[in-house]
C-alpha cells in the first residue's frame, strides 16, 4: 500500500518557478517505485509530465523537456517536480504518481493545483 501526499502548488506569473513535492508512506520499498508527476487541464485527459526510476533514470514529455527537472530523495521518499520558465499553458492540476513494478499498480496522490497567469 502507498499513499502519496503532494505539496507546492500555487499561483505563479509566466516564466516564474515553482517546486513540487510528494512524500510516500509504504510498506513497499521505495526503491520498487517509479515515482512521477501527471497533470490534468480542464477538458484534457491526464497526460505524464515527467518519471525518475530508483536509478535515476528520467523521463520527460515534450512539453517540459528543457524546463522541468523531476528527482527524488531516498532516504526521505519524496519526488519533487522543479518547474522553471512555467507558460499559461503549464495551468493545470497535477497528480504525483507511484507505479510499482512487482504488482504493476498505480498509485495517485490527491491532485495540487498550479495556475500560470500575470
Amino acid at each position: 500500500q502507498v499513499q502519496l501526499v503532494e505539496s507546492g502548488g500555487g499561483l505563479v506569473q509566466p516564466g516564474g518557478s515553482l517546486e513540487l513535492s510528494c512524500t510516500a508512506s509504504t510498506t513497499t520499498p521505495f526503491a520498487r517505485l517509479i515515482m512521477g508527476w501527471y497533470r490534468q487541464a480542464p477538458g484534457n485527459q491526464r497526460e505524464l509530465v515527467a518519471r525518475v526510476t530508483d536509478g535515476g533514470i528520467t523521463s520527460y514529455s515534450d512539453s517540459v523537456k528543457g524546463r522541468f527537472t523531476i528527482s527524488r530523495d531516498h532516504a526521505s521518499h519524496t519526488v519533487y517536480l522543479r518547474m522553471n520558465s512555467l507558460k499559461p499553458e503549464d495551468t493545470a492540476v497535477y497528480y504525483c504518481n507511484a507505479f510499482e513494478m512487482v504488482s504493476r499498480q498505480d498509485y495517485w496522490g490527491q491532485g495540487t493545483q498550479v495556475t500560470v497567469s500575470s
